[in-house]
């Protein structure tokens, strides 16, 4: 009985010896600069950008190991709030911060910082079958009010309009809110989706639909239009000419109406971490991404405005 109990407690030095020494190892090894876990870089918001920016992000990771960035969506106001709230460390929006935004965030000391990472046309789009191929800025703005409800009005077929839309967390939402309704309300029959790739699915699948989504959503994996729908041409007015978002030339003289930069922003100045990424984004492989896959390359002003706010 003595030499089973003598020969147990044997054991049991052993393997806490064995347990100690692998304590010891591995608080070497995470110790070690090889083995540091640096931390994740958390970043929110705009849906729009979402597909964009998990790209950039694994294209950045790639080149350099020991970062890690986990990209998450939930519209512009989803990331502006987490900024405010400290809970990420880049916000991507696709609109401007609305000044009761700006004030929440200075009433709890947080000073945003705003870098311009891509140029978006915002596209009108409806079902490949219906023979209505342009529409002005003021039809944009009376279809999603609601006054304009039957596509005959315009020369389309007696069909009444089904309306596509997003939520209004959503950056796009509020971009065309102001900018295409003139700060009107949407109308009650829009159907709120959750993001740019239901819109075009639903829109692919209903004859009298409309909707409106980033242009960067239009294309499909060989780089062409996206089969089952039409994307309009606009007009600024009944008089001027008709551009399409499909047209870079277009977008980057102005001449599309309905185009908007997409931002990302942090709290006060970026961490090292946080502006090495920006830059690899702002990079000509960077912007070469942004044009692959389907936005547009920021211009020179934006650029100029980006170093300032990385300084």
């Amino acid at each position: 009985m003595k030499q089973k109990l003598l020969k147990s407690l044997q054991t049991l030095t052993a393997w806490m010896g064995l347990a100690s020494s692998l304590l010891v190892m591995a608080g070497w090894l995470l110790a070690s600069p090889g083995f540091a876990q640096k931390k994740m870089i958390q970043v929110k918001g705009s849906d729009t950008m979402v597909n964009l920016v998990q790209i950039l992000a694994e294209e950045y990771m790639a080149k350099k190991p020991g970062a890690a960035i986990a990209v998450l969506g939930g519209g512009s106001g989803t990331g502006i709030t987490a900024i405010i709230n400290g809970t990420c460390d880049l916000a991507n929006h696709s609109r401007e911060w609305k000044q009761k935004e700006l004030d929440l965030a200075y009433e709890k000391g947080v000073r945003p910082r705003i870098f311009a990472i891509a140029v978006d046309a915002l596209s009108i789009i409806v079902n490949d079958r219906n023979p209505i191929d342009s529409l002005t800025m003021a039809q944009v703005g009376s279809i999603f009010r609601g006054e304009i409800k039957n596509w005959k009005i315009l020369g389309g077929p007696d069909q009444k309009i089904s309306l596509y839309g997003r939520q209004s967390n959503s950056g796009t939402y509020s971009f065309l809110q102001e900018h295409v309704l003139n700060n009107k309300n949407y109308s009650p029959e829009v159907k709120e989706m959750n993001g740019n790739a239901q819109i075009i699915e639903a829109v692919t699948q209903d004859l009298s639909g409309i909707g409106y989504v980033g242009v960067g959503y239009l294309y499909d994996e060989k780089g062409d239009v996206r089969k089952g729908i039409k994307v309009l041409k606009i007009k600024k007015d009944d008089t001027a000419p008709e551009y399409s978002p499909l047209d870079k030339e277009a977008v980057y003289s102005a001449k599309y109406p309905i185009s908007r930069p997409l931002y990302q922003c942090t709290s006060g100045k970026p961490s090292a971490a946080v502006a090495d990424f920006i830059r690899f984004e702002l990079s000509p492989e960077g912007q070469a991404i942004v044009e692959k896959e389907g936005f547009f390359k920021i211009g020179r002003e934006l650029m100029e405005q980006n170093e300032k706010n990385l300084r």
